[in-house]
């Protein structure tokens, strides 16, 4: 279940807030003035997000700086489109 919250609970009940991060393992999405503002996440569930991404980087610096080939970035970005539009058929 998607936990909303006011963004007032974050400094008013952050033990509670907290909790809810951690023990249901699930992000907590933040309002002000009723409008989204930002969403908590535990470092477990940050990591998940990013780990994958972070160790691809890892992977293209280390090819990067074993090789001198280089492209411009309408090349790479333009292949990435291309990589997401076969997808989508």
């Amino acid at each position: 279940m998607i936990n909303i919250r006011p963004v007032s609970d974050l400094r008013n009940k952050f033990p509670e807030i907290e909790a809810t991060v951690i023990d249901s393992n699930e992000p907590v999405f933040l309002t002000k003035n009723g409008y989204g503002t930002m969403v908590l996440l535990s470092i477990e569930q940050y990591s998940e997000l990013t780990d994958d991404t972070e160790r691809k980087l890892d992977e293209a610096d280390a090819v990067a700086a074993s090789s001198n080939e280089r492209h411009s970035a309408d090349e790479v970005f333009g292949r990435i489109r291309d990589h997401i539009h076969e997808q989508k058929i």
